[in-house]
């Protein structure tokens, strides 16, 4: 594989495990307020030749939020239930940092684009 589509490559693959990842923030931000839901979380990494990719979804294991709303239909005796682990700050905080990686991989995806119309355009005089 040549230089150029390796980097398309890379890029590309930097691309879509940002988009998962936004997908998951975006998940847990509408399921905030639902009783039980376990936050998602996905991690990336990179494989020999530098792709990024992102690992299975993982359920975060931390505590529940206990609520106290006694005409909750969930309410056990105390009047309390499970909530969501969801922290909306920061998951904000996340999504901020997985747009800027996005807006980042696009913009190298578009100077690679620039520079090999560049080429070309240099080979064609």
């Amino acid at each position: 594989m040549s230089d150029f589509q390796n980097t398309l490559s890379i890029l590309s693959s930097g691309l879509q495990s940002q988009a998962e990842r936004l997908r998951r923030i975006s998940e847990n931000i509408a399921n905030v307020d639902t009783s039980g839901y376990r936050r998602k979380t996905v991690t990336m990494f990179s494989d020999d030749i530098g792709r990024v990719q992102t690992s299975p979804t993982q359920l975060d294991q931390a505590d529940l939020e206990r609520v106290y709303d006694p005409a909750h239909p969930l309410a056990d005796g105390t009047g309390h239930y499970l909530g969501s682990n969801v922290n909306v700050l920061f998951e904000i905080a996340d999504a901020r940092e997985a747009q800027r990686s996005y807006e980042a991989n696009l913009k190298l995806f578009d100077q690679a684009k620039q520079m090999s119309t560049d080429l070309f355009d240099l080979l064609r005089k």
